[in-house]
């Protein structure tokens, strides 16, 4: 059972009125809180689970209409799956379900993309998706051929594809069946279709046309085979393959190679092809961060393919490190990876900023194991604590020849630092009830007894940093006992020399926790709690002067103090400094002013300027002379520079990058464009309208903040900001756009009266609704992209016109019948009802539906919708849409309600 699966069955057992916590589910299924709380908030966002409370928050699970969580997940056809963690082929995934959705038995498929893409695993991806939909029978073959195999042999290659009879050529002596005939019912997968001769491609026509063939020899016998066509190719299909060819094959899908993919993704394979590895093994693999970061952006031009490979071949090196007694451990580290992989160390600024994105910069190493479900992010909670670093750091010397005083020289460096470090970490933790949610009641209670036995025998009052501090060691030490690994201290001896009494209340302290936690603490726990009493009195000052100050210089009467007035109300904190530089008042005195607060407040850290204009641009370098202090300096300040800079500032960021995080909302303010006239709007695009009711500029803001998160074809899309004046103005400004153009969503801080989906601004600040905005960008691109795949296809209608006349015909069925449809089934309406006009329009044939009658019958409503929808396009195009025409239309909406519902 899964881990996620556990932590569903432990919250339905623990289903009381009052709900259970995360540190409750943690402790009775003896996994980190860490791990738990991930969990629970997932059941929550699936619908599993409720939250309830806020301190401590407290979880229940749903009562009504109870779905098993397994279930839920097993329904879930993998090729969706699989398309969460890879989105860049969204466009790939809805064309391919497209094909295998079109009636009655698909459409051959012609995949595109560079060596390595995963052309090959894609093409098994869509057979499996066929069989989970029920489209192709469980035992469905899927067939492999590869072109090159046989390309300069045409007769091989002709009995390889068809059979061949008995006596066809010598050497044949008995029939033999083809792989076409071995695919029926299921896919015929042809790789490097670019390899396979003319000839051969002429070969494939009649099997295309009318799915018969005849062995090789054979001339009386025509057989039959319904096996779906799919084809791969590195190259360009235009260049390589006969138009005739590719005019049978009318979906073509491109696969992205690995930089057209976002980091996330090639984050996700990583860990993907690593925890594959640690199957294999069936032991768990450390992989050090450094590594991780060269896997990301390492140059690998055969993509996909090759990344495998290069994780591969570290993991088996790792693993012969291990059995050779060279390493405790299965680990990767950076220095043991080629050097084309370690390359991508010293790749861009850029790239630096991105490894942030995924790896915290104090984390040493990552554990994958092939029975944790959890993501590797997770890892972090338990890996950021002293024991953690003690064990990578001394496997790590010790692997690199260091021993005996060396080793303890170099082990003492890290545990110093460490502890310098700590309290300002800590220090963030507001209070005692915000760290309960985070350790748990009962260590709560113990550091109380703990404090009070310390502050006594060290006769001094201890700080809420302290608290704090030991709360969270205290946590993490706990964890490890539970997963039994051991707690090793290897300056032991030399602290308690060092500080005997902190060492002695210590002692005592690892009672306390031994009575009130029943659980044994080893004596070196007693060193490390000695060394934070050594350190509370001596240490915390001086790490919070390392603390970046932020101290807004603007001119005017109160420009300054209101911008950071605006920004600590909007953080909740009183962070940020102003100071005012009225226009009457010389810069001299404005500088003298300055220098007079920072000698008062004694001030000695990093300053980052926010300054508006003029000569103020050039105090940080005064500063910098008189004061011995780094400064940074950002012209043309503006309030959401001011936000941003306190932001990260109170995160502990150093002052590079609070300096490069403020300088990157310039990008943000530079993107904003004038506010169009109220009844103005783009010609022909699908628009996201962003409405506030604090002004216009707001909404410009909203709209800088989704063109920065969305990806999204600007001739295609744009997002128009609009002001509330009044709700009269508002709708008749939104008709005004919907003359020419779709809304496609509306962002706003309050509910509009309309069929639109609509997103609150809040979802929007917290980018909670980016990721569901991104996929209607996806889908609707998709579709208007159509009309050049088409373009290729039909003869008698012009696709994009015919696309916007098939999307009017979707929007009146899903009006009358008061339904919306799966963006999965949008692609294959819009391509069928294509395909089927054209053949119309050309005089074509109509297949018969079977079994007409009775399905006309029990979808009475569905039909008499589809039908007046379809006298449109008749009198457009001067076609005439069959009973059978509008009953295969029928099945893609009957699918929909079927799986979906309205």
């Amino acid at each position: 059972m899964k881990r996620i699966d556990a932590v569903y069955e432990k919250l339905k057992e623990l289903n009381t009125e009052e709900g259970a916590t995360a540190s409750e589910i943690a402790d009775s299924l003896g996994i980190s809180r860490a791990n738990a709380s991930s969990d629970l908030n997932q059941l929550c966002k699936e619908g599993k689970a409720t939250k309830i409370g806020k301190k401590p928050v407290r979880f229940k699970a749903v009562e009504n209409d109870i779905k098993n969580y397994q279930e839920y997940k097993e329904d879930k056809p993998y090729l969706d799956r699989f398309l969460e963690k890879n989105p860049s082929l969204f466009s790939a995934v809805e064309q391919a379900k497209a094909a295998i959705l079109y009636p009655p038995s698909g459409m051959h498929m012609l995949i595109l993309g560079e060596t390595g893409v995963g052309k090959s695993m894609f093409a098994e991806l869509i057979h499996e998706y066929a069989i989970e939909i029920g489209k192709m029978d469980e035992n469905s073959p899927f067939v492999v051929f590869n072109c090159a195999d046989y390309a300069n042999n045409p007769q091989l290659l002709v009995s390889q594809l068809f059979g061949s009879q008995k006596g066809a050529y010598t050497g044949a002596d008995c029939d033999k069946a083809g792989l076409i005939e071995k695919a029926d019912g299921g896919i015929f997968f042809l790789d490097e279709v670019h390899r396979l001769p003319p000839e051969g491609q002429e070969m494939l026509f009649t099997l295309i046309d009318k799915g018969t063939f005849r062995r090789l020899g054979e001339a009386d016998t025509e057989r039959k085979s319904n096996a779906l066509i799919i084809c791969a190719t590195t190259e360009n299909p235009n260049s390589v393959l006969l138009a005739t060819f590719m005019r049978r094959i009318p979906m073509i899908i491109h696969l992205p190679n690995l930089k057209e993919r976002s980091i996330e993704e090639r984050f996700n394979l990583i860990c993907q092809f690593i925890k594959e590895e640690s199957a294999k093994l069936g032991r768990p693999i450390t992989v050090s961060v450094n590594s991780i970061k060269a896997f990301l952006t390492y140059d690998c031009p055969n993509n996909i393919g090759q990344l495998k490979t290069d994780i591969q071949l570290a993991c088996a090196k790792a693993y012969a490190d291990f059995v050779l007694n060279k390493k405790e451990e299965i680990r990767i580290n950076s220095i043991d990876l080629p050097q084309h992989i370690k390359n991508g160390l010293y790749t861009e600024t850029e790239h630096r900023k991105l490894w942030n994105k995924f790896l915290e910069i104090n984390k040493r190493y990552y554990v994958f194991d092939k029975n944790e479900e959890s993501v590797l992010l997770e890892e972090n909670a338990e890996a950021d604590n002293i024991y953690e670093i003690i064990d990578s750091k001394m496997n790590e010397l010790q692997a690199r020849g260091f021993k005996g005083k060396e080793l303890d020289e170099e082990m003492e460096k890290d545990i110093e630092d460490y502890f310098g470090k700590y309290f300002h970490k800590v220090n963030k933790i507001a209070s005692s009830s915000d760290l309960e949610n985070i350790v748990g009641t009962g260590i709560i209670k113990t550091v109380d007894e703990m404090i009070k036995l310390a502050e006594k025998g060290l006769e001094r009052e201890l700080s809420q940093e302290l608290y704090c501090g030991i709360a969270l060691h205290i946590y993490n030490a706990v964890e490890r006992i539970k997963r039994n690994r051991k707690i090793v201290n290897p300056q032991l001896n030399k602290i308690r020399v060092e500080h005997p009494t902190e060492f002695n209340i210590a002692l005592d302290c690892l009672k306390i926790i031994e009575k009130m936690l029943d659980v044994s603490m080893p004596i070196d726990e007693a060193g490390f709690l000695a060394m934070l009493f050594a350190y509370e009195g001596r240490e915390v000052k001086n790490q919070n002067n390392k603390d970046v100050k932020v101290i807004v210089i603007a001119h005017g009467n109160a420009t300054a103090t209101s911008m950071a007035d605006a920004a600590n109300k909007l953080l909740g904190t009183n962070y940020a400094i102003g100071i005012n530089a009225p226009l009457d008042e010389k810069p001299q005195d404005v500088l003298s002013r300055l220098k007079a607060y920072l000698r008062n407040a004694e001030i000695t850290s990093d300053i980052l300027f926010l300054v508006d204009m003029g000569s103020l641009a050039t105090f940080g370098e005064e500063m910098e002379k008189e004061f011995g202090v780094r400064t940074k300096t950002v012209p043309l300040v503006s309030t959401l520079h001011v936000i941003e800079a306190a932001r990260k500032a109170m995160m502990g960021s150093s002052l590079e990058e609070v300096y490069e995080a403020t300088l990157s909302v310039n990008t943000f303010v530079e993107s904003i464009e004038q506010p169009k006239p109220q009844d103005a709007a783009p010609q022909g695009k699908n628009v996201i309208v962003t409405i506030c009711t604090t002004g216009e500029g707001s909404a410009v803001a909203i709209k800088s903040i989704l063109e920065k998160h969305l990806k999204y074809d600007e001739k295609l899309f744009e997002v128009i900001p609009i002001n509330l004046v009044g709700t009269e103005t508002v709708y008749s400004r939104l008709q005004n756009i919907e003359k020419e153009n779709k809304i496609l969503c509306i962002v706003s801080s309050f509910k509009m009266d309309t069929h639109v989906p609509q997103y609150g601004l809040h979802e929007v600040l917290s980018l909670e609704a980016i990721n569901s905005i991104q996929k209607l960008i996806d889908v609707e691109s998709t579709y208007l992209k159509m009309g050049d795949t088409l373009s290729n296809q039909l003869k008698n209608i012009n696709s994009k016109e015919a696309l916007k006349d098939i999307r009017k015909f979707i929007s009146f069925i899903e009006n009358e019948m008061d339904m919306r449809v799966d963006p999965n089934a949008l692609i294959g309406i819009a391509l069928h009802m294509a395909c089927m006009m054209d053949r119309l329009k050309g005089g074509g044939f109509v297949d018969e539906f079977v079994g007409k009658k009775d399905y006309i019958l029990q979808n009475e409503m569905l039909y008499k919708t589809v039908k007046n929808a379809s006298e449109k396009l008749n009198a457009k195009y001067g076609i005439n849409i069959s009973e059978d025409e509008i009953c295969y239309i029928m099945t893609f909406f009957d699918y929909k309600i079927m799986l979906i519902g309205t």
